[in-house]
C-alpha cells in the first residue's frame, strides 16, 4: 500500500530535519521524518546534510581567532555528566545542599536529644565550673544521707541522690537560688571532684504540672558534662569536667 503525500509543511520540516533522529523533541517534526522514513527525498536530505557537515568540519579555524577563542567552544557538544559534576556552578550548589542537609540533620539530632530542664542543667554546669570549696559548708558523709538533711532544714521534699551515687563521700554541700529563684542543692563529692545538682524539674506553663522524661540524659556546657534524671517532680543531676566517657562508667550501675 502506498502511503499519502507529504503536505507542503512536512516537506519544508525535512529539510531542516536534523542528521540524527535522538535530538527531535518536536511533534510535527517526528511526524513527518515518520512518514517520509523510507522515501528517496528523506534519504537524499541526509545524505547531503552530511556532506555539508563533513565540509564544514574540514574547514581549518584561523589562527587569529584561535588565539582569543579554544577550538573546543567553538564546536557545540553536549557536555557529559562527568563534565557537569566538575563544573564550578554545579560543585558550589552540591556543597550548598550538603551543608544545608547536615545543618538540618543536626538540627532534627539535637531536637529529639532535648529534654525538659536542659537549660537548667546546662546553667548549673556553667556554675560547677566556676564553683570554689570554700562556697560550701564542709560535711563529710555518704551522699544519700543529705536528702534528709535538705528536707528538715530547707523544707525541700524528694531532693535526693539516686542509689548509684549514694554512697559518695561528700566535700561539701549547699542550697542556693538560681537566677530564676528555683531552690537548688549542690553537693561535691570525693569522687574525681564530681558536683550533684539537685533542683525543681520544669513546668508546664499552662498546668504547672512537671514535664517528665525517661531514662538519664547528657548534656555538655564548657569543658564540663553532666547526665541528668528526672523523678518526682525533681532532676538530679551529676556533673564533672570532662566528656560522656568520663561518666559511662557509673551509669552500668543500677538505681
Amino acid at each position: 500500500m502506498k502511503s499519502a503525500p507529504l503536505s507542503r509543511g512536512q516537506r519544508l520540516l525535512l529539510q531542516c530535519a536534523p542528521i540524527s533522529e535522538e535530538r527531535v523533541k518536536d511533534g510535527a517534526m517526528r511526524a513527518a521524518i515518520h512518514r517520509a522514513r523510507r522515501s528517496e527525498e528523506l534519504a537524499g536530505q541526509r545524505n547531503f546534510d552530511r556532506a555539508i557537515a563533513a565540509l564544514v568540519g574540514a574547514i581549518p579555524i584561523p589562527l587569529d581567532i584561535t588565539e582569543f577563542v579554544p577550538p573546543e567552544t567553538l564546536i557545540s557538544t553536549r557536555p557529559t555528566w562527568k563534565k557537569q559534576v566538575r563544573h564550578p556552578a554545579f560543585l558550589a550548589t552540591g556543597i550548598a545542599v550538603a551543608v544545608i542537609a547536615a545543618m538540618s540533620i543536626s538540627q532534627i539530632v539535637e531536637h529529639m536529644n532535648r529534654f525538659p530542664g536542659e537549660t537548667t542543667a546546662r546553667r548549673l554546669l556553667t556554675t560547677a565550673r566556676s564553683t570554689h570549696s570554700m562556697m560550701l559548708d564542709p560535711v563529710k558523709t555518704d551522699a544519700g544521707s543529705l536528702g534528709d538533711l535538705f528536707f528538715m532544714k530547707h523544707r525541700l521534699a524528694h531532693y535526693d541522690v539516686p542509689p548509684r551515687f549514694a554512697d559518695f563521700r561528700t566535700l561539701g554541700c549547699r542550697v542556693f537560688d538560681d537566677e530564676e529563684g528555683q531552690r537548688v542543692a549542690q553537693i561535691w563529692v570525693v569522687e574525681k571532684r564530681m558536683q550533684f545538682f539537685i533542683f525543681p524539674a520544669e513546668r508546664d506553663p499552662k498546668t504547672g504540672k512537671a514535664r517528665e522524661f525517661s531514662g538519664w540524659r547528657y548534656v555538655d556546657q564548657e569543658g564540663w558534662v553532666g547526665v541528668v534524671k528526672e523523678q518526682s517532680g525533681v532532676c538530679f543531676m551529676a556533673a564533672l569536667r570532662g566528656r560522656e566517657k568520663d561518666l559511662a562508667p557509673y551509669m552500668s550501675r543500677k538505681d
